[in-house]
């Protein structure tokens, strides 16, 4: 009799440890459908996308200027070249060419500026609107925990650091995906206009030496 008291004391703080265990209420998230089903991010991607499309046009048309100027160059070499033009026309069209082959250097470095300022724009304002989209899924993905009283949230899509997902398997009845989605929708239409992308630099014209 004397073994029965301490084997009832432990079935039954067994009993109450997975009780309480069963008491933990864990939800489920896929924040890769939440991020994509999110109006906002497919506006962030249309925005950035217009504005890399812009700037691509902008340098494509320096580079444009850039080769045309290379082609006068070629042109002017091969004029000098010529035995039958004179000494004072051979001269005037070295200076020329030494002119176009200085505002080529001032065009190369305007193309380099321009490219390097303008990618770091594009990621400066994709970071921007990347986080505001991630504040936003964060606020409502922490009302929903606190208003069902989650214990535990996982997010589905996440992976490990071996490759694995982190969340194997789950029931449907613990995921609050479709429902953080609709939340986040509700808004569209009703905020205000986004501010245009930064302008890209303007080339300054080559100066004349």
């Amino acid at each position: 009799m004397k073994y029965l008291v301490p084997t009832l004391l432990a079935a039954i703080a067994l009993g109450a440890s997975a009780h309480a265990q069963s008491m933990v209420k864990v939800g489920t998230v896929d924040m890769k459908k939440v991020f994509e089903g999110y109006y906002k991010t497919k506006d962030a991607e249309q925005r950035i996308n217009e504005a890399r499309n812009s700037a691509k046009k902008e340098l494509e048309e320096r580079m444009e200027s850039y080769q045309k100027g290379a082609g006068e160059v070629q042109k002017l070499n091969t004029e000098i070249g010529n035995d039958a033009l004179s000494r004072e026309a051979k001269e005037t069209k070295s200076k020329a060419r030494d002119e176009k082959i200085s505002e080529l250097k001032n065009m190369e470095r305007e193309i380099n500026e321009f490219r390097a300022t303008r990618e770091k724009q594009l990621q400066e304002q994709s970071g921007r609107m990347r986080q505001g989209i991630v504040d936003d899924i964060t606020k409502v993905v922490n009302d929903k925990v606190k208003a069902e009283n989650f214990d535990l949230v996982f997010d589905k899509s996440g992976m490990s650091l071996n490759g694995v997902a982190v969340v194997m398997n789950a029931k449907d009845g613990y995921d609050f995906t479709d429902s953080v989605v609709t939340i986040l929708n509700k808004t569209k239409g009703s905020e205000p206009a986004a501010a245009a992308p930064a302008p890209a630099p303007k080339a300054e014209p080559a100066k004349k030496k």
